[in-house]
């Protein structure tokens, strides 16, 4: 919204500078985009009148004129203006004037004629971009009068980029409301009265849209003279505001558009057949519009038509047929209200935005087209002269925006603000905003005005309250607020924790789909039963999984079919089983799994080129395991699984109960999976691993510890981690360290046989241990191993 700063002044005039007057409607929530000079800088520039004007000598497109200032002297003047002749006023740079861009006047000679001065046109004066000629000025202006005092020239055009709720303020009207309430001041509206009818033409008006238009507003004026001129102050006004001059009727429209908010619309109406009817469009119907282009209407549109075509869109844009010419003896005004739902969007279908449709988008007054029409019918007689006929309006009240009536709470306002505001400073502040305002024992039940549609919650009634109170005026006041720290169980591992780990070994965080493909599951898990999905996304995504492993396989065989060659990926989620003894008949249970493949390590000149195997994979489990703090509890034994090679099986148990399993995948399922090489997976239940064990402090022992290995036969059979853990069982407390660091076949070991060679580290807290105590522990260890595993010694 661009306006001229004067004519808001004409309706209200603060005591503040055009600067102070933008910061203060910026702060107010009408943000200032602009403020410039209505005209260039320049003097000595007069208002003259032509008495002579004659053909120059020497060039064909120069006059030479005689012009009176003022002064009793008639200057010669050279000028090149097609518009320039005798009889009209002027503006006259005389000798010494400086124009925009400091362009100095001088004497001068033009082709051979003296020339002492210069007639202006407006883009001269850096008033508009119109070269069409010299400025014409009327013919009552006073001669030699200062050109800039006679335009009023000494304004600024102040541009206002307005939020879309606040379409009250797209008129000169809503903005004195403001600038008025701002500095409790009151707000001088032009008279509107009544223009009588001296006519009794009328033409009948019918709703047949009542949602989309329940108020339409006409009248007929006959024998205007649309060829009279436009009045200096109508067309500087407009050019002000950002708007050219066309003609006094559309003038006068558009004053009226600007001024009070309301669009309005003249039609020819000599092209009206019939009555008017407010109506949807039919499919399909073909509108030509005043740009002389077609518009192919849908039947979503709402046009003003008569009895047999449509005559415009309503609120957007004019039909060109109906629209008023140079020819024009008598019009139809119209002045209408749109619902916002019926006009939002509909320009932008046909590639159009024009002044109405910004307006009607946003919401206009609902009880302003009465007036509108009465304004715009007395500046029409005025400058157009002709007749007025009675004011004819079509009206649905039920259909009319319903005036919200919106409770404020005191404390509530305390509250979002901040601070207590006197009630008797709220009440005035409601008041001079328009509200109706009735204070209550919570605080203050507002009605509000018809203007004010964006006004319907509690929210909107406390913003205005705090803009006009002024947001400057609320303290600077850093909000406190009581930190307390989060529930966090120590003795619980957070799985951000074991997620960590894992990234530190080289994997990488995979997140997959919780539905999978039914084949895949059943050929991996043909025991278990699925969840089918009775709406899947695809058929290949029809049930919940019951592993991750589905998921983790099938990011693995996306990678390698783009050369990665070495693939970490770990996830945590649920997996989903069937259970009939639970409330939702499914047992969820969050697990975190991994899959591993390809080479050991990253490409490098001085690591090996060796691929994964079972070890690289446990490593990474009894890392993960480790951090429970209770290794010794978990155990890996050799198990069957369906989807696992029974060679390179291990499930995990802690405290013998099965929390996981680990392994690598069966063969027979690579085609089906579309993985290469061998893949190594695990899963673990998340539930069974968090719980970790804390440390507590023991004191160090000053004492020396001692290391003694032994070496022993056992069958192949055997497992090594069964010996490691019946020593650590059997109960010799001098132990503090366990270790395998040799396993031999071979020459001197019975074919079936294998050694072992173990480190036993012994130590005592409260002294140092002597030969024969560390002999007879070495014994125990011995002795149970040969009772236990038939293990024997070897020399």
């Amino acid at each position: 919204m661009k306006f001229s700063e004067k004519w808001l002044r004409e309706w209200v005039n603060p005591a503040l500078s055009a600067n102070e007057l933008s910061e203060q409607l910026s702060m107010a929530g009408l943000e200032v985009d602009g403020v410039e000079p209505v005209a260039g800088e320049f003097s000595g520039v007069l208002v003259g009148e032509v008495v002579e004007c004659g053909q120059h000598p020497n060039a064909d497109k120069l006059r030479v004129t005689k012009v009176n200032v003022g002064d009793g002297e008639l200057r010669d003047i050279v000028c090149g203006a097609p518009n320039c002749r005798a009889g009209i006023k002027v503006a006259v740079a005389v000798v010494g004037a400086v124009l925009p861009g400091n362009f100095k006047i001088k004497k001068a000679k033009l082709r051979g004629e003296p020339s002492m001065g210069m007639l202006c046109s407006f883009s001269e004066l850096g008033i508009s971009d119109d070269h069409d000629g010299i400025i014409e000025l009327p013919a009552d202006a006073p001669v030699g009068t200062n050109i800039r005092d006679y335009l009023d020239l000494d304004d600024t055009s102040i541009e206002v980029d307005l939020t879309p709720n606040r379409a009250d303020c797209l008129g000169i009207r809503g903005i004195a409301r403001e600038v008025g309430v701002l500095n409790n001041l009151d707000v001088c509206e032009p008279v509107i009265s009544p223009v009588a009818a001296t006519i009794d033409d009328s033409i009948t008006i019918n709703l047949s849209a009542p949602e989309a238009c329940p108020r339409y507003v006409g009248r007929v004026l006959r024998n205007v003279n649309v060829a009279a001129a436009t009045p200096l102050w109508l067309s500087e006004k407009l050019r002000r505001c950002g708007i050219r001059s066309i003609d006094p009727i559309v003038d006068v429209t558009n004053f009226i558009l600007l001024e009070l908010g309301q669009p309005m619309h003249a039609f020819n109406l000599a092209s009206i057949e019939g009555s008017v009817n407010v109506r949807m469009a039919n499919k399909g119907e073909i509108l030509t519009l005043l740009d002389e282009t077609e518009a192919k209407l849908n039947d979503d549109t709402l046009v003003i038509a008569d009895d047999n075509k449509a005559l415009a869109m309503a609120g957007i844009f004019g039909g060109l047929h109906s629209g008023v010419n140079a020819e024009t003896k008598d019009i139809l005004l119209e002045s209408a209200f749109f619902s916002r739902d019926a006009i939002m969007g509909r320009a932008r279908q046909y590639g159009l935005h024009t002044d109405a449709s910004h307006r009607y988008e946003r919401g206009v007054d609902s009880q302003l087209q009465r007036n509108a029409m009465e304004r715009a019918t007395a500046l029409i007689l005025e400058i157009c002269g002709g007749e007025a006929g009675p004011v004819v309006e079509a009206c649905k009240e039920d259909k009319l925006p319903k005036q919200a009536s919106v409770l404020l709470r005191r404390d509530r306002l305390a509250r979002v603000l901040g601070i207590t505001i006197d009630d008797a400073q709220v009440l005035e502040i409601l008041e001079r905003l328009g509200l109706n305002v009735v204070q209550t024992n919570e605080g203050w039940e507002a009605k509000a005005p018809s203007y004010r549609f964006d006004i319907a919650i509690e929210e909107d009634l406390i913003e205005e309250v705090a803009r006009v109170y002024g947001y400057n005026n609320i303290p600077h006041v850093a909000p406190t607020a009581a930190l307390s720290m989060l529930p966090s169980q120590e003795a619980v591992l957070p799985i951000n924790t074991m997620k960590s780990l894992l990234l530190s070994r080289g994997y990488n965080e995979a997140i997959t789909y919780s539905f999978v493909d039914p084949k895949i599951q059943n050929a991996l898990f043909p025991d278990a039963k699925s969840m089918v999905l009775p709406h899947p996304i695809s058929s290949d995504m029809s049930v919940m999984r019951v592993s991750l492993w589905p998921g983790l396989l099938g990011a693995t065989a996306y990678n390698q079919k783009r050369q990665q060659g070495r693939v970490r990926l770990f996830e945590t989620g649920l997996r989903f089983i069937p259970q009939q003894d639970t409330s939702n008949g499914v047992l969820q249970q969050q697990v975190i799994g991994g899959v591993v493949a390809g080479r050991r390590n990253e490409e490098h000149w001085d690591l090996g080129d060796n691929p994964v195997d079972f070890f690289d994979a446990k490593a990474d489990v009894e890392a993960l395991l480790a951090l429970t703090g209770k290794t010794g509890e978990f155990s890996f034994v050799s198990a069957q699984h369906s989807a696992l090679h029974p060679g390179m099986t291990a499930k995990i148990l802690l405290n013998d109960e099965e929390v996981g399993y680990i392994g690598a995948i069966h063969p027979q399922f690579t085609k089906l999976l579309g993985v290469n090489g061998r893949v190594f997976v695990f899963e673990l239940e998340v539930e069974a691993v968090i719980a970790r064990k804390l440390p507590s402090a023991a004191p160090v022992s000053r004492f020396p510890s001692n290391r003694r290995d032994i070496a022993i036969t056992v069958k192949d059979e055997v497992s090594v981690g069964n010996i490691l853990s019946y020593i650590e069982e059997i109960g010799v407390n001098q132990l503090v360290g366990l270790n395998l660091f040799d396993v031999y076949k071979g020459k001197g070991i019975e074919p079936g046989y294998k050694s072992l060679a173990l480190s036993l580290h012994l130590q005592d807290p409260e002294k140092t241990l002597e030969e024969a105590e560390i002999q007879q522990a070495v014994d125990t260890v011995v002795k149970g191993l040969e009772s236990e595993f038939e293990a024997a010694l070897r020399e």
